[in-house]
């Protein structure tokens, strides 16, 4: 078995569903003839077809409404946005209608679609290709938001988003596209998309992240374990709905809560994990949850661009200071 990268697990779920369900159809910029921008479609189109891989006109509003429009006729849409950023054209067909389908018509038609987009910094692209915006979805009654981090992820949590009846925003973390690798086993299992996965056990703090900020977290972890600490490290993946049950358990072993994000620190998701720990498991606590995040700017240009990324050091400096903190 050899192992494949992140965005080749992608592309494996995709061929998997299509193959079981012919209701499943691809549609997007450039996801036929050329793969998509990332080649996460790659072959797709000569394998199922024009009629269920569909290279869409540069219109995300189109690609927005007419996903909503086939998902309530019976068919699963997997929209692809080029870029996280490109989705604001698409918001009102997304928010209005995809989101509240199954409210609106009080059970009758539902909205079983997947829009998938690359997102995050660290490949060196304008602002509007690096943004991390999950948090603006996850805001939104109706949707649910999965971020996988590794291609045993991307490949079980992409079959459980496409097979879920809600629509699914499906965010994956560009920069480790192709620079995370593992076996991966295309036997058509899902995974939960509202499941936290701990990825390290440790007992002295607890520290959730998602998407790329995983392997920095990572690396962090391993450092600080050789220098004494154990930290257990969390991959939340499911950004709404967020398994709090996880998160509390482990709290309850260690006491110290580091959540570390990309994006933008104010309003982020990791402002709402520390106020439902605050809300509900406080008396866990040996002292206050701390946030490792993006800044509250643009993303810069490339010169600038580590500036504004998450390092692995930072993340064990916030470590030490909350080992610290009422010791």
């Amino acid at each position: 078995m050899s192992e494949i990268t992140l965005v080749e697990a992608v592309n494996l779920a995709l061929h998997h569903e299509m193959s079981k369900d012919n209701n499943v159809i691809v549609l997007g910029e450039d996801v036929g003839d050329n793969g998509g921008v990332f080649r996460a479609t790659v072959g797709l189109k000569d394998k199922f077809g024009f009629k269920r891989v569909i290279d869409t006109p540069l219109a995300e509003a189109l690609i927005g409404g007419v996903s909503v429009g086939m998902a309530t006729q019976g068919l699963r849409p997997v929209a692809e946005f080029q870029f996280q950023g490109f989705v604001f054209p698409a918001l009102e067909h997304l928010i209005c209608h995809a989101a509240r389908m199954r409210n609106r018509t009080r059970g009758r038609l539902s909205c079983p679609a997947v829009f998938r987009a690359p997102f995050g910094g660290g490949i060196h692209a304008p602002e509007h290709h690096s943004e991390s915006i999950e948090a603006i979805f996850a805001h939104i009654p109706g949707f649910r938001v999965v971020i996988p981090s590794s291609p045993q992820r991307a490949y079980g949590l992409l079959l459980g988003a496409i097979r879920s009846n809600d629509p699914v925003m499906f965010f994956e973390p560009k920069r480790i596209y192709r620079t995370v690798k593992s076996n991966v086993i295309d036997n058509g299992e899902a995974l939960p998309i509202d499941t936290c996965f701990t990825l390290r056990k440790g007992r002295d703090l607890t520290l959730v992240t998602w998407g790329a900020s995983v392997v920095e977290s990572l690396q962090a972890a391993q450092q600080l374990s050789e220098q004494g600490i154990e930290a257990e490290v969390i991959d939340l993946a499911s950004i709404k709905p967020i398994d709090m049950d996880t998160i509390f358990k482990s709290l309850s072993k260690t006491g110290r809560l580091l959540v570390v994000h990309e994006a933008s620190r104010s309003c982020g998701v990791g402002a709402e994990i520390i106020t439902r720990v605050a809300e509900q498991s406080m008396c866990k606590l040996k002292a206050p949850p701390k946030r490792v995040t993006g800044m509250d700017t643009v993303m810069p240009y490339y010169r600038n661009e580590d500036y504004f990324m998450i390092q692995e050091e930072d993340i064990v400096i916030a470590a030490k200071e909350l080992m610290e903190d009422w010791k």
